[in-house]
């Protein structure tokens, strides 16, 4: 379904048609400091962030994008809610993308004078309905929150846009519930070609937002349905990002970046095994090798588990073996077990 989306322009980043799913993420700092947020920018994009989402609260937010668009490299969407003129004010600053909720933009006429300047200056909309905010009509309708309550009010609001005269768009429905939130991305890739912004809204804490959101993406985007995703985390946003890298890796949905793979701890376990694969998932964050890293906890098992990655470490008592593809390369003290691996990978592609 991807495949057959519609192509978006974000920026100098498009989405839809088959491209690869980008990643966005949302910025935590006052919009108005634009030091602050511009250094967050920075370090999400460093992370792998492809498009960057500010609150646009204030008519001072707004104008600070202008300031802001200068000093980052990815494509800018601002954060609207209630005031169309913040909308007009953000796309006349330079984001690059809109997002709006029309049901809380206004009257027709409010939401027309967003769409004017949008189809102006090219600038595509992103249409977002959530859970949460669905119009009581619909409640009423369907007799709870559904899934197909969602999809209709997204619906009606794309077709509002439309008859404005403008398809620049990209539709986000959104629910902290799991299954409610995969049904819906099912019931509206049948009846659409926009592309989709998928998330779980709400997901939570670090743990159950991790979890949450791992589920639901997966369910997704297993089918072929989405082509732009957030992880939304009750957390620092850099860990958003690096959540939905591993969910987009873990799914074949994006290559590159070095795959840690660890054994479950037992009762043979003779080194700090749990230490150690953290202190290996940190060490290869920053090393950009499209390879497997296994880290084993006993060398009973060790060589043979370790056969599929491309270069592992196991422990024993006080040593370790240092293994490539299932084969013992050399045997060393537990401490020179990390450094060895990491002169190891530095040199990968001198081999």
């Amino acid at each position: 379904m991807r495949e057959h989306t519609k192509v978006i322009h974000i920026g100098d980043r498009v989405i839809g048609g088959g491209n690869p799913v980008l990643i966005q993420s949302m910025t935590n700092t006052k919009t108005e400091d634009v030091q602050a947020t511009v250094a967050q920018i920075h370090a999400l994009a460093a992370a792998g962030c492809d498009i960057i989402r500010c609150a646009v609260p204030t008519m001072e937010a707004a104008k600070a994008l202008a300031e802001i668009k200068k000093q980052i490299t990815i494509p800018l969407v601002a954060d609207i809610h209630f005031d169309y003129r913040l909308a007009i004010a953000a796309m006349e600053n330079g984001a690059d993308k809109i997002r709006i909720n029309p049901g809380n933009i206004g009257s027709r006429d409010r939401v027309q004078a967003v769409v004017d300047v949008a189809k102006e200056r090219r600038i595509p909309i992103r249409v977002g309905v959530n859970s949460g905010s669905l119009e009581k009509e619909l409640v009423e309708k369907y007799h709870g929150v559904t899934a197909e309550g969602i999809v209709e009010s997204a619906m009606d609001k794309v077709h509002l846009i439309e008859d404005m005269g403008y398809d620049q768009l990209v539709i986000s429905i959104k629910s902290s519930d799991v299954m409610m939130c995969a049904k819906a991305h099912e019931l509206i890739a049948d009846r659409t070609d926009y592309p989709l912004h998928v998330g779980i809204t709400e997901a939570g804490t670090l743990y159950s937002g991790n979890i949450k959101s791992a589920v639901g993406l997966g369910i997704i985007l297993y089918q072929g349905i989405g082509d732009t995703i957030r992880v939304s985390l009750t957390g620092d946003p850099l860990e958003e990002v690096r959540s939905a890298k591993r969910i987009l890796k873990t799914l074949g949905l994006r290559k590159g970046g070095i795959e840690v793979v660890s054994c479950p701890t037992c009762g043979r376990t003779q080194i700090d095994l749990i230490g150690l694969a953290n202190q290996v998932e940190r060490m290869v964050e920053d090393i950009p090798l499209d390879i497997k890293v296994a880290v084993m906890g006993c060398v009973v098992n060790g060589p043979g588990e370790a056969k599929e990655a491309d270069i592992g470490i196991a422990g024993g008592v006080g040593t370790g073996l240092l293994i490539k593809k299932g084969e013992i390369v050399k045997k060393l003290p537990e401490g020179e077990l990390l450094e060895a691996l990491r002169q190891e990978l530095l040199h990968w592609n001198e081999e």
